[in-house]
């Protein structure tokens, strides 16, 4: 995977140093289904991609936020950039976020109503919010800020009470000097500081036009998990396997996390996963944690379980105050799923390179 083709922020409880072991399972399937996208970290981690060589791919996230930026990176990347680009500042972080928290019905009824619909200002922001924002709860609409017109054209933001731990609590993220998203991105010209290089493109910009080429025939959508796991939006009319990754929210032993949350969801998926699962032309991969109900998936349904351990950042928050959860993560293949290959010590080394900053 080029350096490029990871999202341009943070995101809970992604998976990009796994993917590498679920494309093992799947192998090279002409179809492929992400209905909780998130970072997409698998997506952008499939192997041997090209712009020729592509099959049919689809993804879905039910938070409106994360469908509408990468919605803006594909479609406009240069405005995305533009309204994404901006230097960390505690003032803004709090105006953008009650803008942004305003907007979330409407722009998830647009979304799931048009697939060619995107705000790339809406966009921008929220990337940028995303990567000064310490914690979950952006744009999630928790705090106890909101704004209100007190005049025409004239807003300001009016606190609800809980004694102010809301939004005005929330402080920005100032590592790496305080430089805002492009700092937060893997360095790509100009050491990625966001400053202009010679052909008056950005790092960031740079970053996201990479992105834009790399999901140019992905479909985005928005909504309900399974809206894209239908017999017509898996092209059943295209012969081969289909991949499915299902990554939703962990239904145990994990704190409030998403702006769009449930600890129900990661049952009905497994109910869905476990009748997809008995046709072989189906590859899936579903991830969770050991003992929150998707054990019996192996013993009873024949699947494989691999383990593996979460490495810094959010992941290893997952639990909040659990403790160990980080041990507990499992992905499990259903049984048309290709066999694991045998790993060895280079492997080890390159999954530790892969995790280092």
């Amino acid at each position: 995977m080029t350096a490029a083709y990871k999202a341009p922020f943070v995101y809970f409880g992604g998976k990009r140093t796994v993917a590498h072991v679920v494309w093992e399972r799947f192998g090279d399937a002409p179809v492929y289904a992400e209905p909780f996208a998130g970072s997409l970290a698998v997506l952008l981690g499939r192997p041997g991609w090209t712009p020729e060589h592509h099959g049919v791919e689809t993804v879905n996230d039910k938070d409106g936020m994360v469908a509408n930026a990468w919605r803006g990176i594909l479609h406009d990347p240069e405005a995305t950039a533009h309204h994404a680009d901006w230097p960390a500042n505690e003032n803004d972080l709090h105006a953008r976020h009650a803008w942004l928290t305003e907007r979330r019905g409407e722009l998830a009824s647009r979304l799931e109503g048009d697939p060619d619909y995107f705000d790339a200002k809406v966009a921008g922001w929220w990337l940028w919010g995303m990567s000064q924002w310490i914690g979950g709860g952006f744009c999630g609409g928790d705090g106890p800020w909101v704004r209100q017109e007190v005049a025409p054209g004239d807003w300001q933001l009016v606190h609800l009470g809980n004694a102010g731990q809301g939004v005005s609590r929330r402080l920005v993220h100032l590592g790496d000097a305080g430089q805002g998203v492009s700092r937060r991105l893997v360095h790509l010209g100009d050491a990625g500081q966001g400053e202009l290089d010679g052909t008056g493109e950005s790092g960031l910009l740079s970053w996201l036009l990479a992105l834009a080429e790399r999901l140019r025939r992905v479909r985005v959508c928005s909504g309900e998990w399974d809206r894209i796991l239908t017999p017509s939006a898996m092209a059943q009319s295209i012969p081969g396997p289909r991949a499915i990754f299902l990554d939703p929210p962990y239904s145990a032993d994990r704190a409030e996390c998403y702006s769009e949350d449930s600890f129900e969801v990661a049952n009905h998926v497994r109910e869905w996963a476990i009748t997809a699962g008995r046709d072989r032309n189906h590859r899936i991969a579903l991830c969770g944690y050991a003992g929150e109900g998707h054990d019996g998936l192996v013993a009873e349904h024949g699947w494989a379980e691999w383990g593996w351990t979460a490495h810094g950042g959010m992941s290893n928050d997952k639990g909040a105050g659990s403790g160990g959860n980080n041990e507990r993560e499992r992905i499990w293949f259903s049984p048309g799923c290709l066999a694991a290959r045998q790993r060895g010590l280079f492997d080890a080394v390159a999954a530790t390179e892969e995790m280092a900053p």
